[in-house]
């Protein structure tokens, strides 16, 4: 099913675009929640004229972006955890916790933001990208230390 996104959404495309999606999404999720409409003649035109409007909003997004990445560009957080012998942890340092860790430098971010394929589980330093925008990633350096 063709839609036309009314929002950014990161896993299919900026505002404004095209796109196809499965007919239940967009049926039971989209178009409810007023994300995109369907793509008819009609909203292409009505695209067509708010189409400067996208623009503008898309240029705030990515500065707000940029903004953010500098921010976030070669922050170093320290985590404490306890461990073991073998310099394992006991639990894991998951994405909440560097939510935490960076909540307490006064920087927001969400889960879904941090890039983190699996759980730390040994004490070191490690770079963890966080995306910001489709193709703004920075990076932030994570030190975890023992207890």
């Amino acid at each position: 099913m063709k839609i036309i996104l009314k929002e950014t959404i990161e896993s299919l495309g900026i505002i404004g675009s095209e796109v196809t999606v499965a007919k239940g999404y967009a049926r039971n999720y989209l178009l409810p929640q007023n994300k995109a409409v369907l793509a008819t003649p009609q909203n292409r035109k009505m695209l067509e004229q708010d189409k400067v409007k996208f623009e503008v909003q898309i240029a705030k997004e990515k500065e707000f972006a940029q903004e953010m990445a500098e921010r976030l560009e070669g922050v170093v957080c320290t985590i404490t955890a306890k461990v073991s012998e073998e310099d394992r942890l006991y639990g894991s340092i998951s994405s909440r916790d560097i939510i935490n860790a960076l909540a307490e430098k006064n920087i927001e971010v969400e889960k879904r933001m941090i890039l983190l394929n699996e759980p730390i589980r040994n004490i070191g330093t490690y770079k963890v990208p966080i995306r910001v925008y489709n193709d703004v990633e920075p990076e932030i350096i994570i030190e975890v230390v023992p207890e």
